[in-house]
């Protein structure tokens, strides 16, 4: 009878010794934000958006299929790479600093007022930045977003009867693409993408 190749005992042990690491962590992240020069936005504003972007995502991949029929058959070829919409969440502080830069962001690009904007798109698409981040604060790999604008800025829902909440809201902004960056640390794993 022939031994079968069997993988290494599927033990705890086997399992700890892959994850050398401790995994990452999803709380453990930063975003880095820019905005269109034009808007003169405080660099404070940046650096507090480190802080109370409290949700964002590492970027979907998508590369859509094309069927193509031969004789009562499907072949599957590759089709075009589309990105997702980008959406972070944000904690509302009481200057407003974030929201009000999203606002005009927001304005820059069609005006409240007179349905009016920036046409170039180089004056409205900067980029933005994701950090992974180990535990003890390395960054294990960066997502860079190029060219994002916003398109949705949420609602911020106001209530007598919420309390002990600091109020948050959601900003869907639009990539054309990413990129992954190779990070630095003792945890660090994977090649850059671009």
């Amino acid at each position: 009878m022939a031994t079968l190749n069997r993988p290494p005992l599927r033990t705890i042990t086997g399992f700890k010794s892959k994850l050398a690491g401790g995994g990452a962590r999803p709380n453990l992240f930063e975003v880095e934000l820019a905005f269109p020069d034009a808007l003169n936005i405080d660099n404070d504003v940046k650096e507090k958006s480190r802080f109370l972007v409290k949700a964002a995502s590492l970027p979907a991949s998508n590369i859509a299929p094309i069927d193509i029929n031969f004789r009562g058959r499907i072949l599957k070829i590759a089709g075009d790479r589309t990105f997702d919409t980008w959406t972070i969440t944000v904690m509302n502080d009481v200057d407003f600093a974030i929201r009000n830069a999203f606002e005009l962001w927001m304005n820059q690009i069609n005006k409240l007022s007179d349905n009016t904007g920036t046409t170039n798109p180089a004056e409205y698409q900067p980029d933005a930045f994701v950090h992974q981040l180990d535990r003890d604060g390395s960054t294990l790999r960066t997502y860079k977003f190029h060219d994002v604008f916003p398109t949705n800025i949420s609602a911020q829902d106001l209530s007598y009867e919420t309390t002990d909440t600091i109020e948050e809201f959601t900003v869907e902004l639009q990539v054309q693409w990413w990129e992954a960056i190779k990070g630095v640390g003792a945890n660090v794993g994977g090649d850059s993408i671009s």
